[in-house]
C-alpha cells in the first residue's frame, strides 16, 4: 500500500492537571496550536485520565478552540469507557494497575477501530514542541515502511543537563552488564544490552507504530513501559528506526525526587526499570539471577556511574554548563543503587524462599518422611518450571489475543465512539 494513503491516528495520553494545572496549562496549549496546523493525521485520540465529566468537556472546549476538529475524547473515567474496561475484565484481561500503560493500551484499541494503519505517541508534558518534530517521527513509518521509530533528542536545558534517570541509571547499568557478560564471555546476554544501548534515548515516550506490529505487542503497565517497548519491538519487529526529534534541546516535565518514599518518583520509576531490564534477560536468554549476582552488577553500576559522573562533570566545565557532582552522586548512592538492590531483592525472593524452606525441611528430624518421597526434587523442579513467572513484569495482552476472544470489541468501542462524539459535539 502507498504510504500517502495510510490513515494515520496520534495518540496523546493525558492527565486533567495538563490543563488544569496553571503552571502545565501553557505548555499543553502550545502542544494544542501546533497539532491544529498538521494535515496528514486523520485522528488525535486523547486518552483522558483522572478526570471529571466537567474537565473532559474543558477539554473539548480548548480543542474547538484551536480548531482541532478530527479528536477522540478517550475519557477513562466516563461511562462509556468504564463499560469497555469492563467488558475486558469480564472477559479475564484485567487492567487492574492504572497508569500510562493502561490508558495507551485502550487508545490503541481505539486506533485500530478507527481502521489505523500507522499509530503515534507523544506525551501532553513536552515544554518544547513543534509540529515539525511529529513531520520528523512518522516519516520512517509512513513513507518508508518501518515498522517501528522511536524518537531521540538531546537532554541540555536551561544551562544544564537533563535526563538523569537516562545518564545516571540506564547507561551505566547497561554499561555494567555489558561488561560482565563480556568479561565472562557469556555472549548470548549481549544481544538484549547491544539492542537497547544502541538507543541514543531509551526512554522517549515519542513513537510509532505499523499497525501490523502494534496489535501483536504488549505493554507494561508500570514505570517500565518505555523499556519494556523497546523489548516487544526487539522480539517482533524487524525494521527498526530512530529518529533525531528535534535539532533543539527537549524539556518535558521533570519528576521529583524522593530519598525516603520509594513508591514514587524516581525511585518506583528506577525499581520497575531494572525489573524490566533483568526480566527480559531472564526470559530472552535464560539468564540466573541470584543474590551474588545482584551484588556484583550493583558493585560494577557503581563504578561505572562514577566514570560517567566525571565524563558528565569534564564536559560540563567545557560546555560552560552547571553541574552539581555532589547532587549527581548522591543521587546514584541514594536512589538508583537502591533500586538496583530492591529489584534484585524482588526478583530473587521466589528463590529464596524455596532455599529458606529447604533448609527448615532439613534441619528437622519431622521432615525426613517427606524428604524420602522426593520432596525436595519436585520443589527445585517445580521452581524451574515457574521461573519465567516469577519474572514477569505486569503487562497488557495483544489486541490480537482480545480479537480472537472477543471479536465485536472494535464494533463495541465503534458504539461508545459515536455515544462520545454526539455528548461532546454538543460542548
Amino acid at each position: 500500500m502507498s504510504s500517502r494513503r495510510k490513515k494515520t491516528v496520534l495518540v496523546v495520553p493525558t492527565l486533567a492537571t495538563e490543563f488544569t494545572d496553571e503552571d502545565n496549562r501553557p505548555v499543553f496549549l502550545n502542544i494544542l496550536k501546533h497539532l491544529g496546523r498538521i494535515t496528514y493525521i486523520s485522528q488525535i485520540i486523547f486518552g483522558l485520565d483522572r478526570a471529571t465529566d466537567e474537565e473532559a468537556l474543558e477539554l473539548v472546549r480548548l480543542l474547538k478552540k484551536h480548531k482541532i476538529r478530527n479528536y477522540i475524547i478517550q475519557h477513562n473515567q466516563g461511562e462509556g469507557f468504564k463499560h469497555l474496561y469492563q467488558v475486558l475484565t469480564d472477559a479475564g484481561f484485567g487492567l487492574d494497575q492504572p497508569g500510562k500503560g493502561k490508558n495507551m493500551f485502550m487508545s490503541f484499541g481505539v486506533a485500530q477501530a478507527l481502521g489505523a494503519q500507522c499509530i503515534g505517541v507523544v506525551d501532553a508534558d513536552i515544554k518544547t514542541f513543534h509540529r515539525r518534530q511529529l513531520d520528523r517521527l512518522f516519516y520512517p513509518v509512513l513513507a518508508l515502511d518501518y515498522e517501528f521509530a522511536k524518537a531521540s533528542y538531546s537532554r541540555i536545558g536551561e544551562g544544564r543537563m537533563f535526563g538523569r534517570v537516562k545518564r545516571l541509571l540506564m547507561d551505566p547499568l547497561l554499561l555494567a552488564l555489558k561488561r560482565k557478560f563480556s568479561d565472562s564471555g557469556e555472549d548470548k546476554y549481549l544481544r538484549i544490552i547491544d539492542y537497547l544501548l544502541a538507543f541514543n534515548y531509551q526512554l522517549s515516550g515519542e513513537v510509532v507504530f505499523d499497525t501490523n506490529l502494534l496489535k501483536r505487542m504488549h505493554f507494561a503497565t508500570n514505570w517500565g513501559v518505555e523499556i519494556f517497548t523497546l523489548i516487544e519491538v526487539y522480539r517482533k519487529a524487524v525494521n527498526v528506526a530512530q529518529v533525531q526529534f528535534d535539532t533543539r534541546p527537549f524539556d518535558h516535565k521533570h519528576q521529583q525526587v524522593s530519598f525516603e518514599d520509594r513508591g514514587k518518583g524516581l525511585f518506583k520509576m528506577a525499581i520497575d526499570i531494572v525489573t524490566t531490564i533483568l526480566s527480559a534477560l531472564v526470559v530472552e536468554e535464560g539468564l540466573e539471577i541470584s543474590d551474588y549476582f545482584i551484588q556484583d552488577i550493583t558493585l560494577s553500576y557503581l563504578d561505572v556511574a562514577d566514570e560517567l559522573i566525571k565524563k558528565y562533570a569534564d564536559n560540563s566545565s567545557f560546555s560552560t554548563l552547571h553541574y552539581d557532582r555532589n547532587a549527581e552522586e548522591a543521587m546514584v548512592r541514594g536512589i538508583f543503587k537502591d533500586a538496583i538492590l530492591m529489584a534484585g531483592d524482588y526478583l530473587t525472593s521466589p528463590y529464596r524462599l524455596t532455599e529458606r524452606f529447604l533448609r527448615l525441611l532439613s534441619s528437622d528430624d519431622r521432615f525426613d518422611k517427606y524428604l524420602s518421597q522426593g520432596l525436595v526434587k519436585d520443589l527445585l523442579a517445580h521452581e524451574k518450571e515457574n521461573q519465567s513467572q516469577l519474572f514477569e513484569t505486569p503487562q497488557t495482552v495483544s489486541w490480537e489475543r482480545i480479537l480472537m476472544k472477543l471479536p465485536r470489541i472494535f464494533y463495541d468501542i465503534s458504539d461508545v465512539l459515536d455515544k462520545e462524539r454526539a455528548f461532546y459535539s454538543k460542548a
